[in-house]
Order: C-alpha cells, then structure tokens, then sequence
C-alpha cells in the first residue's frame, strides 16, 4: 500500500488537496513508465535527433522493474517514478526519475527522493550516485547531491554528464 503526501509548490504551499500516493511499481506500470520518461526527458527541451539517441536508455522494462527498486507517485494516473539500483559496498545508484512535465515544480520529485533516501538508509547504504541530466542539476543540488566527476553519455559519443553523489546520514 502506498503512502499518502501532499504536494507543494517551491513556497511551501499546498498544490490542492488532491492526495498523491507513492507506491512501489509494478512490472505491468514498464510502458507507462517508458513513455512518461520519453515526455519528462523531451520538455527539457531536447529535439527529435537527441530523443531518438536517448531512447534506449529511457525504456524502462519489465525485468528492470523486477530486478531494481522502484516507486511511483500517482493521483489518478502516475505522475512520477524513481529507480534505485543498488551497487557493492553499501552504495547504490539513482538509476531514474522522471517527473510528468505538467507535474515539475510541484513537489513530486521531492516527494520520490525523500522515499528513495529513506528506504535506502533502512537498507544500510552509505551512498548514492548518479549521472545527472544538465538540466536536472539544480534539482540534484536542491536535493543535498554534490559534483564530483563527469561520466561519459550512453546515448551521444563524446557527451559527458555531471556525476553526483549523496552522503547518506
């Protein structure tokens, strides 16, 4: 069963009453998660040359699913989700997190992160990393992450990424 949290807005005020649950997803939510991550990633602003590249790694699968750990925020239909994947030596990697567009700026990303660092502290990890989107760097700031590298691009030779990690307290 999901948790209940009220969203807000960058000022602390509440978005409406309308309650977003957090769940952990289930297999059968891949395709929906493969498409609200293709929307979440093109309102960056990125064009079709550059979505096209970066499909592959935005296809979130069944196995994946299985295999990883993954929440969903949801009103009526799912508005967010975010994938940790744990790693050797008490780390683990913030694989995804995709927010609808018409949802950023609104709390939920927050809202998943907070779940993701909860769980993983339960679970004994010390760290978490990632390789950031440029235009998700704020957010990753926000959220307490630091700089500490670059790491090469899946999708586009010669691209680097911002690589980020978050002490665990």
């Amino acid at each position: 069963m999901g948790c209940q949290s009220t969203a807000y807005d960058t000022l602390g005020k509440k978005i409406s009453e309308m309650q977003i649950s957090i769940r952990r997803a289930q297999p059968e939510d891949a395709d929906i998660l493969t498409n609200l991550s293709m929307r979440s990633k093109q309102s960056n602003g990125y064009d079709g040359t550059l979505m096209a590249a970066f499909r592959d790694e935005l296809i979130i699968t069944k196995e994946l699913l299985i295999n990883y750990e993954c929440w969903v925020a949801e009103t009526v239909q799912v508005c967010g989700f975010i994938i940790l994947r744990k790693e050797a030596n008490n780390t683990g990697e913030v694989y995804a997190l995709f927010v609808e567009p018409e949802w950023k700026r609104k709390g939920i990303g927050k809202l998943l992160w907070h779940k993701l660092q909860e769980h993983a502290k339960a679970k004994g990890l010390t760290s978490l990393h990632l390789d950031a989107d440029p235009f998700a760097v704020s957010f990753y700031e926000a959220m307490g992450f630091k700089t500490i590298g670059e790491a090469p691009s899946g999708s586009i030779p010669g691209r680097t990424l911002p690589h980020m990690e978050f002490i665990l307290g």
